[in-house]
């Protein structure tokens, strides 16, 4: 691939005829499908379909299909292709099939020499431990504020403190 300038030229049709059949046949799917490439919004070729007309309808005609120009600008900007804006709006412009046709090329020869290498997040740790017990050492002549504590409520403990327990059920 040269550093610093398109992988194909504009009309390399035969360079990728898949490219060139799709970009034929149903050009605006070909455009939407270069944007996302581009991880730009599908529907941002729309923009080439209703700008001239808007545009026209308001009395200013445009001629330069301003998606088209936006990406292929972004696209040389990128990838550190050398080129002028000048370039890419007579490109965009006068030949519009064939300027998405080689930015689709542009993205797919790029995509097959970047790898990405992502790495699973690490599994959180849970530190599951007691709490500490602190014990303090009483002095032998330090009394509690209330040196007779309340009972127990009821039913606290009644299965340890019952005086007449049941028989072993296994008769031993």
């Amino acid at each position: 691939m040269p550093e610093g300038a398109w992988t194909t030229h504009l009309c390399d049709c035969f360079a990728d005829a898949n490219t060139c059949c799709y970009g034929f046949w149903c050009c605006p799917c070909l455009a939407c499908t270069v944007s996302g490439k581009f991880q730009e919004c599908y529907c941002l070729p729309l923009c080439d379909i209703m700008s001239p007309a808007a545009f026209t309808a308001c009395g200013v005609p445009i001629f330069i299909p301003p998606a088209s120009l936006t990406l292929r600008a972004s696209i040389r900007n990128r990838y550190g292709i050398k080129g002028s804006i000048c370039n890419d709006m007579v490109v965009s412009a006068f030949c519009l099939w064939c300027s998405w046709c080689q930015m689709h090329r542009e993205l797919k020869a790029r995509d097959k020499t970047t790898v990405v290498i992502t790495q699973p997040a690490p599994a959180p740790v849970i530190n599951v431990q007691a709490n500490p017990v602190m014990v303090v050492n009483q002095a032998p002549g330090l009394q509690y504020a209330n040196p007779n504590p309340a009972p127990p409520p009821s039913g606290y403990g009644a299965q340890y403190n019952n005086p007449n327990p049941p028989p072993y059920p296994y008769g031993v």
